[in-house]
């Protein structure tokens, strides 16, 4: 009698405690699920926000408010200037002309901009400046430049180049004339021709890029300015202002 009480008693222990506890339910027991995505097949799952696997450029949703797409920038093709790049030792510095006005570049790219007087009606002389690696060497800028004129014919015309020297820095002088017609820039609207403009040009290889500064106005108030522009040339020198 009590052998068949404690066989039982043992039976009754067995049952209890495969009633208190239960199997795993695999749903459970692994604290809160996380939503994961872009798992490659047999590769770790990535949580939400989490960049592609593999590294890779930074996606547009965690680029700040305002930035533009990625592969572009506010002006068309260019990028503007690298932070700290035509700075310091790599700056270049010039004497303005006495009467030109200095006025707030409108872009990252113009690292100078002045309006000159004179009597054939105000002119405009730009120091653009795209930082290494960007902005084209000097022959093909200089072609450019002649290729936003159109001659008396209405045909292409040649610029007018020369290089020279100041203070180490190597120097292309630029010259062309004619109905300006290409006055767009970065994308920007076709200006109206002008007849009878001048363009004073010069493309200076500077320590870690090019700098060009171009004079474009009315033939008889450029001319006139011709000796300003090219002692202003003379006056480059390389370094802080």
């Amino acid at each position: 009698m009590q052998r068949q009480s404690t066989l039982v008693l043992g039976a009754l222990a067995i049952v209890l405690g495969s009633c208190g506890s239960p199997s795993p339910d695999p749903a459970k027991g692994k604290g809160p699920v996380v939503e994961k995505k872009g798992a490659a097949p047999g590769g770790p799952e990535l949580p939400v926000n989490h960049p592609p696997a593999g590294g890779g450029a930074t996606q547009p949703s965690d680029l700040p408010s305002g930035h533009p797409p990625l592969g572009e920038s506010p002006h068309g093709d260019v990028v503007p200037p690298a932070e700290g790049s035509g700075t310091g030792s790599a700056a270049l510095t010039w004497t303005v002309p006495e009467g030109w006005t200095v006025e707030t570049p409108s872009s990252s790219m113009r690292k100078a901009q002045y309006r000159v007087p004179g009597e054939g009606g105000e002119a405009e002389c730009i120091v653009f400046y795209f930082g290494p690696g960007q902005g084209g060497d000097a022959k093909s800028n200089a072609d450019r430049w002649a290729g936003q004129f159109a001659g008396a014919d209405g045909g292409a015309v040649t610029p007018v180049t020369k290089e020279i020297e100041v203070s180490g820095l190597k120097v292309m002088t630029v010259e062309a004339a004619g109905t300006y017609g290409g006055g767009a820039m970065m994308g920007g609207p076709p200006t109206e021709p002008k007849s009878d403009w001048l363009l004073l040009g010069a493309i200076v290889e500077g320590p870690d890029a090019n700098w060009f500064f171009k004079l474009t106005g009315p033939k008889a108030t450029v001319e006139a300015q011709r000796a300003a522009f090219d002692g202003m040339l003379q006056t480059l020198r390389t370094g802080p202002a």
